[in-house]
Protein backbone atom coordinates (compact mmCIF):
# COMPACT_ATOMS: atom_id res chain seq x y z
CA UNK A 1 0.00 0.00 0.00
CA UNK A 2 2.83 2.36 0.84
CA UNK A 3 4.49 1.65 -2.51
CA UNK A 4 1.23 2.49 -4.30
CA UNK A 5 0.95 5.73 -2.32
CA UNK A 6 4.53 6.69 -3.19
CA UNK A 7 3.87 5.93 -6.87
CA UNK A 8 0.78 8.15 -6.89
CA UNK A 9 2.71 10.97 -5.24
CA UNK A 10 5.36 10.75 -7.94
CA UNK A 11 2.73 10.74 -10.73
CA UNK A 12 0.01 13.28 -9.84
CA UNK A 13 -1.06 13.51 -13.49
CA UNK A 14 -2.24 9.91 -13.32
CA UNK A 15 -4.41 10.72 -10.32
CA UNK A 16 -5.91 13.83 -11.88
CA UNK A 17 -6.45 12.03 -15.18
CA UNK A 18 -8.29 9.23 -13.39
CA UNK A 19 -10.58 11.72 -11.67
CA UNK A 20 -11.21 13.41 -15.02
CA UNK A 21 -12.30 10.08 -16.50
CA UNK A 22 -14.60 9.46 -13.52
CA UNK A 23 -16.12 12.91 -13.91
CA UNK A 24 -16.68 12.32 -17.62
CA UNK A 25 -18.36 8.99 -16.86
CA UNK A 26 -20.73 10.63 -14.41
CA UNK A 27 -21.57 13.25 -17.03
CA UNK A 28 -22.27 10.59 -19.64
CA UNK A 29 -24.60 8.72 -17.26
CA UNK A 30 -26.40 11.93 -16.30
CA UNK A 31 -26.68 13.08 -19.91
CA UNK A 32 -28.13 9.77 -20.96
CA UNK A 33 -30.87 10.03 -18.34
CA UNK A 34 -31.85 13.66 -18.65
CA UNK A 35 -29.46 15.70 -20.74
CA UNK A 36 -27.95 19.13 -20.05
CA UNK A 37 -28.61 20.87 -23.35
CA UNK A 38 -27.70 20.48 -26.98
CA UNK A 39 -25.12 17.64 -27.24
CA UNK A 40 -23.23 19.50 -29.98
CA UNK A 41 -22.40 22.24 -27.45
CA UNK A 42 -22.71 20.49 -24.07
CA UNK A 43 -20.32 17.60 -24.83
CA UNK A 44 -17.34 19.78 -25.89
CA UNK A 45 -17.86 21.98 -22.81
CA UNK A 46 -17.93 18.90 -20.58
CA UNK A 47 -14.75 17.58 -22.18
CA UNK A 48 -13.04 20.91 -21.57
CA UNK A 49 -14.01 20.84 -17.87
CA UNK A 50 -12.65 17.28 -17.60
CA UNK A 51 -9.44 18.59 -19.18
CA UNK A 52 -9.35 21.27 -16.45
CA UNK A 53 -9.34 18.52 -13.80
CA UNK A 54 -6.65 16.52 -15.63
CA UNK A 55 -4.24 19.46 -16.02
CA UNK A 56 -5.10 21.44 -12.89
CA UNK A 57 -1.74 20.89 -11.15
CA UNK A 58 0.42 21.27 -14.23
CA UNK A 59 -1.00 24.64 -15.29
CA UNK A 60 -3.44 25.91 -12.64
CA UNK A 61 -3.70 29.51 -13.87
CA UNK A 62 -4.46 28.51 -17.46
CA UNK A 63 -6.99 25.92 -16.35
CA UNK A 64 -8.70 28.56 -14.19
CA UNK A 65 -9.08 30.81 -17.23
CA UNK A 66 -10.32 27.85 -19.28
CA UNK A 67 -12.91 26.95 -16.62
CA UNK A 68 -14.04 30.59 -16.52
CA UNK A 69 -14.40 30.62 -20.30
CA UNK A 70 -16.42 27.39 -20.20
CA UNK A 71 -18.69 28.87 -17.54
CA UNK A 72 -19.33 31.97 -19.65
CA UNK A 73 -20.00 29.74 -22.68
CA UNK A 74 -22.55 27.78 -20.66
CA UNK A 75 -24.36 30.99 -19.81
CA UNK A 76 -24.38 32.14 -23.44
CA UNK A 77 -25.36 28.79 -25.00
CA UNK A 78 -27.89 27.94 -22.26
CA UNK A 79 -26.16 24.66 -21.29
CA UNK A 80 -27.49 23.95 -17.82
CA UNK A 81 -25.30 23.01 -14.89
CA UNK A 82 -24.35 19.36 -14.50
CA UNK A 83 -21.88 17.11 -12.64
CA UNK A 84 -19.08 18.25 -14.96
CA UNK A 85 -19.30 21.71 -13.33
CA UNK A 86 -17.76 20.15 -10.22
CA UNK A 87 -14.47 20.86 -12.02
CA UNK A 88 -14.95 24.52 -11.15
CA UNK A 89 -14.81 23.73 -7.43
CA UNK A 90 -11.70 21.65 -8.02
CA UNK A 91 -9.87 24.40 -9.90
CA UNK A 92 -10.83 27.03 -7.28
CA UNK A 93 -9.24 24.82 -4.58
CA UNK A 94 -6.18 24.09 -6.73
CA UNK A 95 -5.47 27.72 -7.59
CA UNK A 96 -5.94 28.80 -3.97
CA UNK A 97 -3.44 26.12 -2.88
CA UNK A 98 -0.83 26.27 -5.64
CA UNK A 99 -1.53 29.07 -8.09
CA UNK A 100 -0.31 32.63 -8.29
CA UNK A 101 -1.78 35.19 -5.92
CA UNK A 102 -3.69 37.01 -8.65
CA UNK A 103 -5.20 33.73 -9.78
CA UNK A 104 -6.20 32.88 -6.22
CA UNK A 105 -8.01 36.19 -5.78
CA UNK A 106 -9.64 35.83 -9.20
CA UNK A 107 -10.81 32.30 -8.33
CA UNK A 108 -12.39 33.55 -5.09
CA UNK A 109 -14.25 36.36 -6.87
CA UNK A 110 -15.39 34.08 -9.72
CA UNK A 111 -16.52 31.37 -7.30
CA UNK A 112 -18.59 33.80 -5.24
CA UNK A 113 -20.23 35.15 -8.41
CA UNK A 114 -20.83 31.82 -10.14
CA UNK A 115 -23.84 30.63 -8.12
CA UNK A 116 -25.77 33.95 -8.14
CA UNK A 117 -25.19 34.40 -11.88
CA UNK A 118 -26.28 30.81 -12.58
CA UNK A 119 -29.40 31.32 -10.47
CA UNK A 120 -30.26 34.44 -12.43
CA UNK A 121 -29.68 32.62 -15.73
CA UNK A 122 -31.70 29.55 -14.76
CA UNK A 123 -34.23 30.65 -12.12
CA UNK A 124 -36.48 28.14 -10.42
CA UNK A 125 -40.11 29.06 -11.00
CA UNK A 126 -41.31 26.99 -8.04
CA UNK A 127 -39.21 28.69 -5.33
CA UNK A 128 -39.80 32.34 -6.04
CA UNK A 129 -37.37 35.23 -5.57
CA UNK A 130 -36.64 34.52 -1.91
CA UNK A 131 -36.05 30.86 -2.67
CA UNK A 132 -33.68 31.78 -5.48
CA UNK A 133 -31.67 33.99 -3.11
CA UNK A 134 -31.45 31.25 -0.50
CA UNK A 135 -30.46 28.71 -3.12
CA UNK A 136 -27.80 31.04 -4.55
CA UNK A 137 -26.30 31.58 -1.09
CA UNK A 138 -26.39 27.83 -0.43
CA UNK A 139 -24.60 27.09 -3.72
CA UNK A 140 -21.98 29.78 -3.02
CA UNK A 141 -20.85 28.09 0.20
CA UNK A 142 -18.98 25.19 -1.53
CA UNK A 143 -16.95 27.65 -3.60
CA UNK A 144 -16.02 29.63 -0.49
CA UNK A 145 -15.09 26.47 1.40
CA UNK A 146 -13.01 25.19 -1.51
CA UNK A 147 -11.07 28.46 -1.63
CA UNK A 148 -10.58 28.60 2.16
CA UNK A 149 -9.34 24.99 2.21
CA UNK A 150 -6.90 25.62 -0.64
CA UNK A 151 -5.59 28.82 0.94
CA UNK A 152 -5.10 27.00 4.25
CA UNK A 153 -3.11 24.31 2.47
CA UNK A 154 -0.94 27.01 0.86
CA UNK A 155 -0.30 28.64 4.26
CA UNK A 156 0.52 25.29 5.84
CA UNK A 157 2.95 24.37 3.07
CA UNK A 158 4.66 27.76 3.33
CA UNK A 159 4.96 27.30 7.10
CA UNK A 160 6.53 23.85 6.76
CA UNK A 161 8.85 25.09 4.03
CA UNK A 162 9.97 27.88 6.33
CA UNK A 163 10.57 25.41 9.15
CA UNK A 164 12.59 23.14 6.87
CA UNK A 165 14.65 26.06 5.58
CA UNK A 166 15.29 27.25 9.13
CA UNK A 167 16.26 23.75 10.27
CA UNK A 168 18.64 23.41 7.32
CA UNK A 169 20.17 26.81 8.07
CA UNK A 170 20.63 25.94 11.76
CA UNK A 171 22.20 22.63 10.79
CA UNK A 172 24.65 24.41 8.49
CA UNK A 173 25.49 26.90 11.24
CA UNK A 174 25.96 24.09 13.75
CA UNK A 175 28.27 22.22 11.39
CA UNK A 176 30.27 25.41 10.81
CA UNK A 177 30.52 26.06 14.55
CA UNK A 178 31.56 22.46 15.13
CA UNK A 179 34.32 22.76 12.52
CA UNK A 180 35.54 26.00 14.08
CA UNK A 181 35.51 24.37 17.51
CA UNK A 182 37.51 21.39 16.26
CA UNK A 183 40.03 23.66 14.54
CA UNK A 184 40.43 25.80 17.66
CA UNK A 185 40.84 22.75 19.88
CA UNK A 186 43.43 21.23 17.56
CA UNK A 187 45.32 24.48 17.54
CA UNK A 188 45.39 24.51 21.33
CA UNK A 189 46.50 20.88 21.42
CA UNK A 190 49.24 21.75 18.93
CA UNK A 191 50.53 24.51 21.20
CA UNK A 192 50.59 22.18 24.19
CA UNK A 193 52.35 19.37 22.30
CA UNK A 194 54.78 21.91 20.95
CA UNK A 195 55.62 22.89 24.52
CA UNK A 196 56.10 19.24 25.48
CA UNK A 197 58.47 18.58 22.59
CA UNK A 198 60.37 21.80 23.29
CA UNK A 199 60.75 20.81 26.93
CA UNK A 200 62.08 17.37 25.99
CA UNK A 201 64.60 18.92 23.61
CA UNK A 202 65.68 21.31 26.36
CA UNK A 203 66.24 18.32 28.68
CA UNK A 204 68.28 16.61 25.97
CA UNK A 205 70.46 19.68 25.53
CA UNK A 206 71.09 19.93 29.30
CA UNK A 207 71.90 16.22 29.55
CA UNK A 208 74.21 16.41 26.54
CA UNK A 209 76.10 19.35 28.06
CA UNK A 210 76.42 17.46 31.35
CA UNK A 211 77.62 14.31 29.62
CA UNK A 212 80.27 16.22 27.72
CA UNK A 213 81.42 17.85 30.97
CA UNK A 214 81.84 14.57 32.93
CA UNK A 215 82.75 12.29 30.04
CA UNK A 216 86.37 11.84 31.14
CA UNK A 217 85.99 12.25 34.91
CA UNK A 218 82.82 10.18 35.45
CA UNK A 219 82.06 7.83 32.54
CA UNK A 220 79.14 6.20 34.43
CA UNK A 221 77.36 9.53 34.82
CA UNK A 222 78.01 10.31 31.16
CA UNK A 223 76.55 6.94 30.18
CA UNK A 224 73.45 7.57 32.28
CA UNK A 225 73.04 11.01 30.72
CA UNK A 226 73.28 9.51 27.23
CA UNK A 227 70.60 6.97 28.14
CA UNK A 228 68.39 9.81 29.34
CA UNK A 229 69.01 11.65 26.07
CA UNK A 230 68.08 8.52 24.10
CA UNK A 231 64.80 7.91 25.95
CA UNK A 232 63.90 11.59 25.93
CA UNK A 233 64.65 11.82 22.22
CA UNK A 234 62.37 8.86 21.45
CA UNK A 235 59.60 10.44 23.46
CA UNK A 236 60.12 13.76 21.68
CA UNK A 237 59.92 12.01 18.30
CA UNK A 238 56.69 10.31 19.31
CA UNK A 239 55.18 13.62 20.36
CA UNK A 240 56.43 15.23 17.15
CA UNK A 241 54.63 12.61 15.06
CA UNK A 242 51.40 13.53 16.80
CA UNK A 243 52.18 17.18 16.35
CA UNK A 244 52.57 16.75 12.59
CA UNK A 245 48.98 15.52 12.43
CA UNK A 246 47.64 18.78 13.79
CA UNK A 247 47.23 21.73 11.47
CA UNK A 248 48.09 25.12 12.92
CA UNK A 249 46.97 27.92 10.64
CA UNK A 250 46.60 31.61 11.18
CA UNK A 251 48.32 31.71 14.54
CA UNK A 252 50.84 34.31 15.59
CA UNK A 253 52.12 33.50 19.04
CA UNK A 254 54.15 35.79 21.18
CA UNK A 255 57.66 34.66 21.95
CA UNK A 256 58.16 33.24 25.44
CA UNK A 257 59.72 30.44 27.43
CA UNK A 258 58.49 26.93 26.94
CA UNK A 259 57.28 25.27 30.13
CA UNK A 260 56.28 21.64 30.81
CA UNK A 261 52.55 20.96 30.64
CA UNK A 262 50.53 19.32 33.46
CA UNK A 263 50.95 15.59 33.95
CA UNK A 264 49.26 12.74 35.82
CA UNK A 265 51.04 13.57 39.07
CA UNK A 266 49.32 16.95 39.15
CA UNK A 267 45.83 15.41 38.97
CA UNK A 268 45.96 14.97 42.73
CA UNK A 269 46.70 18.70 43.12
CA UNK A 270 43.76 19.42 40.82
CA UNK A 271 41.51 17.24 42.98
CA UNK A 272 42.65 19.07 46.12
CA UNK A 273 41.92 22.37 44.43
CA UNK A 274 38.36 21.24 43.61
CA UNK A 275 37.88 20.08 47.19
CA UNK A 276 38.98 23.49 48.35
CA UNK A 277 36.24 25.01 46.18
CA UNK A 278 33.60 22.87 47.90
CA UNK A 279 33.34 19.94 45.48
CA UNK A 280 33.86 16.60 47.26
CA UNK A 281 36.02 14.37 45.06
CA UNK A 282 37.00 10.76 45.70
CA UNK A 283 40.38 10.09 44.06
CA UNK A 284 41.95 6.64 43.72
CA UNK A 285 44.85 5.19 41.76
CA UNK A 286 44.87 1.52 40.82
CA UNK A 287 47.81 -0.39 39.45
CA UNK A 288 51.48 0.53 39.60
CA UNK A 289 52.20 4.16 38.66
CA UNK A 290 54.98 4.59 36.14
CA UNK A 291 56.22 7.22 33.69
CA UNK A 292 53.96 7.76 30.69
CA UNK A 293 54.37 9.62 27.40
CA UNK A 294 53.90 13.34 27.92
CA UNK A 295 50.99 13.46 25.49
CA UNK A 296 49.12 10.75 27.40
CA UNK A 297 49.71 12.48 30.74
CA UNK A 298 48.63 15.82 29.36
CA UNK A 299 45.46 14.30 27.86
CA UNK A 300 44.57 12.56 31.14
CA UNK A 301 45.03 15.78 33.11
CA UNK A 302 42.91 17.84 30.70
CA UNK A 303 40.07 15.28 30.69
CA UNK A 304 39.91 15.26 34.49
CA UNK A 305 40.11 19.05 34.56
CA UNK A 306 37.29 19.37 32.00
CA UNK A 307 35.07 16.80 33.73
CA UNK A 308 35.44 18.32 37.19
CA UNK A 309 34.83 21.79 35.81
CA UNK A 310 31.59 20.60 34.21
CA UNK A 311 30.56 18.98 37.50
CA UNK A 312 31.10 22.25 39.35
CA UNK A 313 29.13 24.14 36.69
CA UNK A 314 26.21 21.79 36.14
CA UNK A 315 26.17 19.34 39.07
CA UNK A 316 24.13 21.54 41.36
CA UNK A 317 24.29 21.82 45.17
CA UNK A 318 25.56 18.76 46.98
CA UNK A 319 27.07 17.13 43.92
CA UNK A 320 30.10 14.92 44.34
CA UNK A 321 32.57 13.33 41.95
CA UNK A 322 34.98 10.42 41.78
CA UNK A 323 38.18 10.06 39.79
CA UNK A 324 39.84 6.71 39.06
CA UNK A 325 43.22 6.22 37.39
CA UNK A 326 44.01 2.64 36.40
CA UNK A 327 47.47 1.69 35.15
CA UNK A 328 47.32 -1.21 32.69
CA UNK A 329 50.24 -2.94 31.03
CA UNK A 330 49.52 -1.24 27.73
CA UNK A 331 47.78 1.97 28.71
CA UNK A 332 46.06 4.22 31.22
CA UNK A 333 42.37 3.95 32.13
CA UNK A 334 40.48 6.98 33.32
CA UNK A 335 37.01 7.13 34.89
CA UNK A 336 35.34 10.33 36.10
CA UNK A 337 31.80 10.22 37.47
CA UNK A 338 29.52 12.61 39.32
CA UNK A 339 26.13 12.24 41.03
CA UNK A 340 24.81 15.74 40.33
CA UNK A 341 21.65 16.67 38.53
CA UNK A 342 23.75 17.04 35.39
CA UNK A 343 23.27 19.22 32.35
CA UNK A 344 21.82 18.36 28.95
CA UNK A 345 24.24 16.43 26.78
CA UNK A 346 24.33 19.41 24.37
CA UNK A 347 25.83 21.63 27.08
CA UNK A 348 28.73 19.23 27.48
CA UNK A 349 29.15 19.34 23.72
CA UNK A 350 29.04 23.15 23.58
CA UNK A 351 30.40 24.18 26.98
CA UNK A 352 34.05 23.93 27.70
CA UNK A 353 36.77 24.66 30.15
CA UNK A 354 36.35 28.28 31.26
CA UNK A 355 34.41 28.91 28.09
CA UNK A 356 37.49 28.27 25.95
CA UNK A 357 37.07 24.73 24.73
CA UNK A 358 34.04 22.85 23.50
CA UNK A 359 33.45 20.12 26.10
CA UNK A 360 33.25 16.64 24.66
CA UNK A 361 34.45 17.86 21.27
CA UNK A 362 37.74 18.87 22.88
CA UNK A 363 37.96 15.64 24.90
CA UNK A 364 37.45 13.49 21.80
CA UNK A 365 40.06 15.46 19.89
CA UNK A 366 42.59 15.02 22.71
CA UNK A 367 41.90 11.32 23.08
CA UNK A 368 42.05 10.83 19.32
CA UNK A 369 45.44 12.53 19.20
CA UNK A 370 46.95 9.80 21.38
CA UNK A 371 45.02 6.98 19.67
CA UNK A 372 42.66 6.35 22.59
CA UNK A 373 38.90 5.87 23.03
CA UNK A 374 36.35 7.95 24.92
CA UNK A 375 32.89 7.06 26.22
CA UNK A 376 30.74 9.79 27.77
CA UNK A 377 27.09 10.09 28.72
CA UNK A 378 24.52 10.32 31.52
CA UNK A 379 24.65 7.79 34.32
CA UNK A 380 21.65 5.64 35.26
CA UNK A 381 19.97 7.40 38.17
CA UNK A 382 21.51 10.79 37.48
CA UNK A 383 24.88 12.38 36.98
CA UNK A 384 27.44 12.08 34.19
CA UNK A 385 30.14 9.55 33.39
CA UNK A 386 33.32 9.91 31.33
CA UNK A 387 35.50 6.90 30.60
CA UNK A 388 38.71 6.98 28.57
CA UNK A 389 41.41 4.49 27.63
CA UNK A 390 44.73 6.00 26.62
CA UNK A 391 47.23 3.56 25.07
CA UNK A 392 50.95 3.92 25.65
CA UNK A 393 51.55 3.78 21.90
CA UNK A 394 49.45 5.70 19.37
CA UNK A 395 47.30 3.69 16.98
CA UNK A 396 48.54 3.52 13.39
Amino acid sequence: MQRLYDFLRRHPMWVDGSWAVVLLGIYVVGGASGGFGSPAVAVPLALLLCLVVALRRRMPEKMLLLATAVGVAQLITDVEMGPHDFAMLVIVYTVAAEGARWASRFALAAGLCAAPVAQLRWPNDQTGVFGDIVLAVFMTVPFALAWVLGDSIRTRRAYFAQLEERAARLEREREAQSKVAVAAERARIARELHDVVAHNVSVMVVQADGAAYVLDAAPDQAKKALETISSTGRQALAEMRRLLGVLRTGEHEEAGEYVPQPDVQQIEDLVEQCRGHGLPVDFKVEGTPRPLPSGVELTAYRIVQEALTNTRKHGGPGAGASVRLVYFDDGLGLLVEDDGKGAPHELYEEGGLDGQGHGLIGMRERVGMVGGTLDAGPRPGGGFRISALLPLKPAH
